[in-house]
């Protein structure tokens, strides 16, 4: 009850009071016994305002800074909580960014939010050799996590998720790839092997039935060969993926190589190249053999699937930027907006069929991409179903050493 006042308060009123009967009973004057009685009160409440209660105001005390240990888990870019009898007790920036800011104090099963994480956090036995657990769609559908329990000596559980989407990519990617390489070889391999047990039988003593085993059989080696040094070409270009090519390269003379080779091996269709060349633009930084593949994986595309006595552009020009723009177009059949993303992709095909018809590896243009991607530039296509495809590639210039003189 004097809590509100403080006792030192309750006292001065209680002298106050006393100091006005006694005014009274002297001068026997109601008035100032009142002045005395209000003047003395309204004191005591000042001098409450400034002495009990600021001293009870001081005595709060303040919020406890951040403690060392929360500040070393938010250091840590991956998500950790510490786990006191099923609740969390403590929870890093990066717990509460996935799991969400109200967490702290929730029971950690429901926190987490997956069963095979709630299972395990349930046991309320002692941890032994502790085994990681795989969730699946915490946070987003794709994304996947590894989630290690581990124990304080007060008994606190320490739960740390690291993020393993990248690793199941690349390892779904690797599974792909070896999968859709070996298929790749095993179809011309199967073939090869049919026609040698067929020329084996009576069929190899006719000369006409031998002769045409025979190109067939140089046509399935020839595909196995071309995508066998398209895998290396493509392992090669990927080790060297962080090393920056640094030689100049004069796009200029290489777009008129190119296209000379592939004209004179072409036939007609060699007549349909058009150059759009500007001749001013300056020398990029490059490798020079892997830019010379890169162009003949895009003209040689854009030939292949471009309709017959239609144009393959070939344009090279400077943009507003200062970068120099490469883009190879063509009047083909064009390609769906869907398949689009994915056309960079190893062994994906638009058209299996037709791919394999004009004896296209699938891989392409996943070298293009390397390619690209090690001289710091940009692959961009843009196409059209029933109108063409344009394929453009964007690199910086060279930079000009500067000499002093």
């Amino acid at each position: 009850m004097l809590s509100g006042f403080g006792l030192r308060t309750f006292w001065a009123i209680v002298v106050v009071v006393v100091a006005a009967i006694a005014v009274f009973a002297i001068t026997s004057g109601v008035q100032g016994a009142i002045v005395t009685l209000v003047g003395g009160i309204a004191a005591a409440l000042v001098a409450a305002g400034t002495g009990d209660d600021a001293s009870e105001i001081a005595a709060v005390p303040a919020p406890p800074p951040p403690s060392i240990l929360d500040e070393v888990l938010d250091a840590i870019i991956e998500p950790v909580l510490l786990i006191r009898d099923g609740r969390v007790s403590i929870a890093n920036t990066a717990a509460r960014a996935l799991l969400g800011q109200h967490i702290v104090g929730d029971d950690a099963r429901v926190a987490i939010r997956h069963p095979a994480a709630a299972e395990r956090l349930s046991e309320a036995e002692p941890l032994g050799i502790e085994r990681p657990i795989e969730l699946v769609g915490l946070g987003t559908r794709d994304q996947r996590w590894e989630m290690r329990v581990g124990e304080a000596s007060d008994g606190q559980r320490i739960v740390h998720l690291i993020d393993q989407t990248g690793n199941y990519a690349a390892e779904r990617m690797r599974v792909d790839f070896v999968a859709n390489a070996s298929h790749e070889l095993r179809t011309p391999l199967a073939s090869i092997l049919g026609f040698i047990e067929t020329l084996s039988d009576e069929a190899g003593e006719d000369a006409m039935v031998r002769t045409r085993f025979l190109k067939v059989m140089d046509d399935e080696a020839q595909r196995m060969l071309r995508l066998i040094e398209d895998l290396i070409s493509l392992s090669r270009i990927e080790a060297e993926k962080y090393r920056l090519p640094d030689h100049p390269v004069d796009l200029v003379a290489l777009v008129a190589e190119v296209r000379s080779e592939l004209a004179d091996g072409a036939g007609a269709r060699g007549r349909d190249l058009v150059g759009e060349v500007d001749t001013a633009i300056p020398a990029v930084s490059g490798d020079r053999v892997q830019l010379s593949q890169m162009l003949h994986n895009l003209i040689g595309n854009a030939m292949k699937y471009g309709r017959a006595g239609t144009p393959v552009t070939v344009s090279l020009r400077r943009d507003d930027s200062g970068m120099v723009r490469l883009s190879v177009r063509d009047e083909g059949e064009g390609i769906a907006a869907v398949h689009i993303p994915r056309l960079t992709e190893r062994f994906y095909r638009a058209d299996a069929g037709r791919s394999r018809s004009v004896g296209g590896t699938g891989l392409g243009l996943a070298i293009v991409k390397h390619i690209v991607e090690r001289h710091r530039g940009r692959l961009d296509i843009v196409s059209q179903v029933g109108v063409g495809t344009t394929v453009m590639v964007i690199l910086p210039p060279a930079k000009v050493a500067v000499t002093k003189g």
